[in-house]
């Protein structure tokens, strides 16, 4: 089997939110590989700098990827590392990679009859999902609604995104946390995200804060994830400390993992550099009885392959407006119920794409 063509798009995607009238839009950039014997693959990944992708994929890596056999999923990986990523660099070329290596995976699936996740691995036929949809713009009595009706619809972790004013208002953050726990009861699990907002003493300040609540991971606390400061903050803290799902590439997990600043692992397909590379981030975690998880801001239903696959696979992360965007994009993305996802059996990523859809909200 040989690569006849790799072709890419852009997108702007409006997708709804909970107590919102007007929609919150993403952009995303979808990698198209055709082959000589009618199979074809999909992937994709969601950044602000979409239209370089795009430019990246069709200029640079398609031209190189043409008469290769798209079986040879590691290999092509590495050529493509090897020759585009000058001393290991990452951002817009990883994101590019992580496109085009879940577009292969797709071909193999399909040429293979076979699901990604089993190609992976095959360590589960489904996965554990949690909800995050606090958003900061919602208020206090937002947050407990809609933390309510989704513990309603049968999920039973949430995560909410902490902040407020810049990192500034701690007082605030903690009352937004207690509103949700006193909404949701004591047996939900509430996980709190940072986006790298805080130096350390607010985050180590916050941590203190947040303990009475029973707060299951405080997620990408400190600026930068600062390896040190990650470390120095797990150390002051009760609370498990989680990282990672926006890093490109190995090395920067390895160093997370290494120098004991995280107890959860994550990763994304969409960022990483596709399955090829996803699958070597939660080996090593592995080697530290870590356990991984996803960033569900891309596509969950991409990276719920990848937490199938793998032993220490734990949670994939069904954000709001990731979540959005796989409805937009498949035709039929496998619903959560009571948690849990079943993964699809179909050949490759295991769902229809909706092209009509994607047309429709073509950036050019």
């Amino acid at each position: 089997m040989k690569i006849t063509s790799v072709s890419a798009s852009c997108h702007h995607i409006p997708v709804e939110v909970p107590h919102r009238t007007d929609p919150l839009w993403r952009d995303l950039a979808c990698v198209y590989v055709d082959t000589d014997e009618g199979i074809s693959g999909f992937g994709l990944t969601s950044v602000m700098s979409h239209f370089a992708v795009r430019e990246y994929v069709v200029r640079v890596l398609g031209p190189f990827l043409l008469g290769k056999d798209p079986m040879n999923t590691e290999r092509l990986w590495h050529e493509m590392f090897r020759e585009f990523t000058l001393q290991a660099t990452t951002g817009i070329i990883t994101c590019a990679i992580s496109a085009v290596d879940t577009a292969l995976w797709d071909i193999k699936g399909k040429a293979m009859d076979t699901p990604i996740y089993r190609l992976l691995g095959g360590y589960a036929d489904h996965v554990c999902v949690y909800a995050t949809f606090g958003l900061l713009s919602y208020s206090r009595e937002e947050l407990a609604s809609i933390g309510q009706s989704l513990v309603d619809a049968g999920f039973s972790m949430l995560k909410m995104v902490v902040g407020i004013d810049g990192g500034t208002n701690l007082k605030e953050d903690e009352a937004r946390v207690r509103a949700l726990r006193k909404a949701v009861g004591d047996n939900v699990h509430i996980m709190v995200d940072a986006n790298k907002t805080f130096n350390r003493m607010q985050a180590t300040e916050l941590a203190g804060r947040l303990t009475p609540y029973n707060i299951s991971w405080f997620e990408e606390p400190v600026e930068h994830n600062d390896v040190a400061a990650l470390a120095e903050l797990r150390g002051r803290t009760s609370i498990p400390i989680a990282a990672g799902q926006q890093e490109g590439m190995r090395w920067r997990h390895r160093d997370l993992i290494v120098a004991n600043s995280i107890d959860i692992s994550q990763t994304d397909v969409a960022l990483v550099g596709g399955f090829s590379e996803a699958v070597k981030v939660a080996h090593f975690a592995q080697a530290y009885d870590l356990p991984v998880t996803t960033n569900g801001y891309n596509c969950p239903h991409v990276n719920m392959h990848f937490v199938g696959a793998m032993s220490n696979g734990w949670l994939v992360e069904l954000h709001g407006l990731g979540e959005g965007l796989s409805r937009t994009v498949f035709l039929d993305p496998p619903a959560a119920s009571d948690g849990v996802i079943a993964l699809p059996e179909g050949p490759g990523l295991g769902m229809g794409i909706n092209y009509e859809a994607l047309s429709h909200y073509e950036d050019a």
